[in-house]
């Protein structure tokens, strides 16, 4: 098992890792830190005007040093709304991420323990549910919810159910992952030791296997992450994601699209190079983690 020295030491010698890591930390930073940093609160009407509607950037003629990267058509600044935004974006994200995870691993370390009907079962249940595209599932749901509630239910409630639909939506891949990974500890000397003193079954999974499927775990963790960031940004741009007064990068990208041909593309470029950026910094570090976590790659190397 690779130590935490031998851990920062591969990553310190890995430029992609850095650069990732580097931009993911920035980002990251700037998301907590809006309130006390960004130069204004896209969500305080008192301090929009619609007077400052569509500035462009402040280098540009018709520029506003207050707004660094322009405004949008409410008034408020890019920057502001993507410090906002990217925070918003990484809550859905993260929260749905540990849906998955949560429902994810426990019926994966259920279905590899218990084996037979219910492994049999589980697996079918997950067959059917990766059969179904996420989107599809979410875009019926969430239409379904925004005809059923006023507009203002709708925004209270928009970031949970997100995060619940994305998060049920996606059980399978962690499911199949720690499945097979219980299904290769589960005949070990140390588990059959733990029956052996009388250990029931659930601490068992939980106390012994567990800690030795987290390791895939850990890896489909960040690439997921950047999975649910994407199916947000796309559901808020067909209308169905975030409010608008209250943006992510999705709904961001969206608010401006209608005004990318009108010259105004300041409104959706800044969002959406964001959003690359954060998306692939989260896919280099996944890809990373899974090479430097993986026995049989370090093998290969040495």
């Amino acid at each position: 098992m690779i130590t935490w020295q031998g851990f920062l030491k591969r990553f310190f010698g890995d430029p992609v890792a850095i650069g990732a890591g580097i931009v993911l930390l920035v980002l990251v930073l700037m998301a907590v830190l809006a309130p006390l940093i960004a130069p204004q609160n896209p969500y305080d009407l008192l301090q929009l005007d619609i007077m400052d509607s569509e500035m462009p950037p402040s280098w540009k003629p018709g520029g506003d040093e207050r707004f660094l990267l322009g405004t949008d058509a409410q008034g408020r600044g890019v920057l502001s709304t993507i410090m906002y935004g990217t925070g918003i974006s990484l809550i859905i994200g993260i929260g749905a991420v540990v849906v998955q995870a949560v429902l994810g691993i426990t019926l994966g370390l259920i279905a590899g323990y218990k084996g037979g009907w219910i492994d049999s079962f589980l697996m079918r249940l997950a067959d059917i549910q990766m059969s179904l595209s996420t989107l599809m599932i979410a875009i019926i749901v969430l239409a379904l919810f925004q005809a059923a509630f006023d507009a203002n239910i709708y925004a209270d409630y928009a970031i949970f159910m997100l995060i619940i639909i994305i998060g049920v939506a996606e059980w399978p891949k962690f499911a199949r992952t720690v499945r097979s990974s219980v299904l290769g500890e589960k005949n070990k000397e140390y588990v059959d030791a733990a029956r052996v003193i009388g250990l029931p079954a659930r601490k068992v999974m939980w106390g012994h296997i567990l800690p030795n499927t987290l390791t895939p775990v850990l890896v489909i963790s960040t690439i997921q992450v950047a999975e649910a960031i994407m199916t947000e940004a796309a559901l808020s741009f067909l209308g169905l994601g975030m409010p608008v007064d209250r943006p992510s990068l999705g709904s961001l990208i969206r608010s401006g699209f209608e005004f990318v041909f009108s010259g105004q593309y300041w409104i959706t470029f800044y969002p959406a190079l964001v959003l690359i950026a954060l998306v692939l910094a989260l896919n280099l570090l996944g890809d990373w983690l899974r090479d430097v976590l993986n026995p049989k790659l370090r093998r290969g190397e040495d």
